[in-house]
This record gives structure tokens, sequence and C-alpha cells, in this order.
């Protein structure tokens, strides 16, 4: 089987976020024992399998994600890379539709080379600051949010850009204060660089201490700094030693998340399930 490494939301290789992804020529998934072992053979921050699904019906391929320790319910990186090996490899073109956890997401390639995912807005309830957050970040955060069920974060706003790029996180803390992980966020020092705001992402709950760029956070990210800002069109840099840019478009209960993607490596998986 083919099995391909993808650095997804960026235009250039060792940036981004690097995903494992291997398409299924069967009309089903194999035990999820191996898929786990995969995945923590690949040992990315996730990996994703997807199979065809019949024609006619409201999707095109099942998708499951996989970090090195345990399956996730929505990745944006992820699913940026499928949707970027579908295209180059000619398995798809035009608009595609992924069955997964939280229902079925649209991936489409634009003329410009970016593809574009259709996610569901998280929902924002305002918290008191939880205890143990500002030891664990090192940090006083400004406000604390807790995200939808299909992302399961901590939202906590800091103070500025260069307290998010500072940040040297207790891992081991932070990992029992939310069901998935912490994002922080603040706002650009300087618009003017091409992005609105700073973002990073601690997952060490789900066996990954700081991920490169979190698509599925930018459904938090988006209605919590368009809210602030008045725009509904923002473009996230995440600030992780690979960094990435991710384009949100709010649109209700939906949110686009735009980027691109770049294959690094193609190779053969030597063992089937």
């Amino acid at each position: 089987m083919r099995i391909r490494i993808v650095d997804a939301f960026t235009d250039r290789p060792f940036a981004g976020n690097p995903a494992g992804v291997l398409l299924l020529d069967t009309g089903g998934f194999p035990d999820a024992t191996w898929l786990q072992q995969v995945a923590t053979e690949v040992n990315l921050s996730e990996t994703a399998f997807a199979h065809p699904l019949p024609p006619g019906g409201e999707a095109d391929w099942a998708l499951r994600w996989f970090t090195p320790a345990t399956e996730v319910d929505l990745c944006g990186h992820a699913t940026l890379a499928t949707a970027h090996v579908l295209h180059s490899t000619g398995r798809a073109s035009g608009p595609l539709r992924f069955a997964a956890r939280p229902g079925i997401l649209g991936a489409t390639a634009r003329e410009d080379g970016t593809l574009t995912l259709d996610f569901p807005t998280s929902t924002l309830t305002p918290l008191t600051i939880p205890d143990g957050v500002p030891a664990a970040l090192g940090a006083d955060p400004v406000s604390v949010h807790d995200t939808s069920e299909h992302i399961g974060d901590l939202l906590v706003e800091l103070a500025d850009e260069r307290t998010v790029r500072g940040l040297a996180p207790d891992f081991a803390s932070l990992a029992v204060l939310s069901r998935r992980g912490i994002i922080v966020t603040a706002a650009a020092e300087d618009p003017g660089r091409g992005y609105d705001f700073v973002s990073r992402g601690f997952f060490p709950g789900v066996g990954i201490d700081e991920d490169p760029v979190t698509g599925s956070a930018h459904t938090a990210l988006a209605p919590f700094w368009s809210a602030r800002l008045g725009r509904t069109e923002l473009t996230g840099l995440q600030v992780s030693a690979r960094t990435g840019l991710v384009r949100t478009s709010l649109r209700g209960e939906r949110t686009l998340l735009t980027g691109r993607a770049v294959t690094v490596i193609d190779g053969e998986l030597l063992t089937s399930p």
C-alpha cells in the first residue's frame, strides 16, 4: 500500500504540519488496532486513513484520524493532506465529501492551488480561569473558553503575540486540564505582516506535546477572533517551530479553512491488515 507524508497549511516542504495519508482500496476500514499501529509507526501528529464509498451516497470517502496514541474526533491538517493526495494523484476531481465522526466534511480544490475545508464551527463557552492553567502555561490568561465536543479543547487568550511565542509549558500538567488540549492565542502584534492572530496548540493528553499547525483549532479561533475584530474573513498564523497559515471564513454553523499542502514523501507500506 502507498503511504504518503504531506506537509499541510504550507506551500513549502518541512514547514506546516506533516500528516501521514493512507488511501485504502477496500470498502471498509481494517481493525482499529492495525490502524493505531500504523499511526504509531508513522509517529506524526496524525495519520489519516480513507476508503472510497459507493457512488450516490452523501459522502465520497470515509475518513479517520489517529495520533501516535489514540484516535481523534476531528483533524484539520490531515484532512487537508488527504484532499491534496486525492487531487494530486487523480483519485478525485471537484469537491470532496468525507464521512467522519463529526459528520460530513467538505474539501474543495481552488484554481490558485489552495484547498478549502468545510468544518463545523465550534461553540465557545466562557469559563472562570481553571486552577492550574496559569502555572502549567507559565502565563496569566486574559480569558478562557471551553470548546465544542468535536475538538474538546480549552481556548486560552493571552496578553500579546510575544507571550504566545515565548511559552514553555509544563506538558505533564497540561495533559490533565482538558479533554484534548490547550489552544493559546493572541492578536497579531502587526496585522500588516499578513495575519490577524497567532496561536499555538498543546495536546499532551493525546500524545502530542505541541502540534505544528492545528486546523481543527481554527474552528474555535475563527468565531473567537471574528467577534473581536468584526470580520468574518481572517488569517491565523500558528507560531510553532514549523509555522503555518490558516485562512478562516466564518459561515455561521460552518467554518471554512483554507491552506496549501505539499507531498514530501511517497513510499510503500510493507505490511497489510
